[in-house]
């Protein structure tokens, strides 16, 4: 049987993962700098499998406007190539025979306004995502209160729930604006 405790702390171990999904994904909302992350969902057919490319080449940005992809094989440059192409990510690499180059345009003001909405929807749905957990986490808390678990401990269970929640919700919030700031500076 699973105590007040052990409801707490799966609260707390979900919240973070939660957290850690929010900031993944603004990660992947491209602010018009160069960064290693936006190649992250690029796979490249590497001997019959489908490989992610950070495990077939080093992705590093040389300056803020450029990645560069160096593959450990040089057969791979042709199908990490066309696996960024194909990837839908909107860029145009350039191959020189060594490595693969990507110039990242600056983003137009449109640009950003839409950044930022991409973002608040991924904040917003993270916070959905909280308020759920809560749910869940009050919803067993009033099952150990069945169960035998004190009024007063149900409710101070109830109470560190949503301190919990209030902190998160908090996080997400900081996130967001931490993203909106990066994605409107030019």
């Amino acid at each position: 049987m699973s105590t007040l405790n052990d409801v707490i702390s799966q609260l707390q171990e979900q919240l973070e993962k939660n957290l850690q999904h929010t900031a993944t994904e603004f990660s992947r909302i491209r602010a018009g700098k160069a960064s290693p992350a936006m190649l992250e969902s690029v796979m490249v057919e590497y001997y019959g499998a489908l490989t992610p490319l950070a495990q077939v080449a080093n992705v590093n940005t040389p300056d803020s406007r450029t990645l560069a992809i160096q593959p450990w094989d040089k057969g791979l440059i042709r199908p990490i190539e066309t696996a960024i192409i194909n990837s839908n990510l909107g860029f145009a690499p350039q191959n020189d025979g060594e490595m693969i180059r990507i110039s990242i345009p600056p983003v137009t003001e449109e640009r950003r306004k839409e950044l930022v909405k991409r973002a608040k929807s991924e904040a917003e749905n993270s916070k959905i995502g909280i308020r759920n957990y809560r749910k869940d986490a009050n919803e067993r808390i009033k099952k150990l209160q069945k169960d035998g678990l004190s009024e007063d401990d149900a409710k101070t269970g109830e109470e560190r729930v949503q301190k919990l929640i209030d902190g998160y919700i908090k996080k997400t919030d900081d996130l967001f604006e931490g993203k909106e700031k990066e994605i409107l500076t030019v």
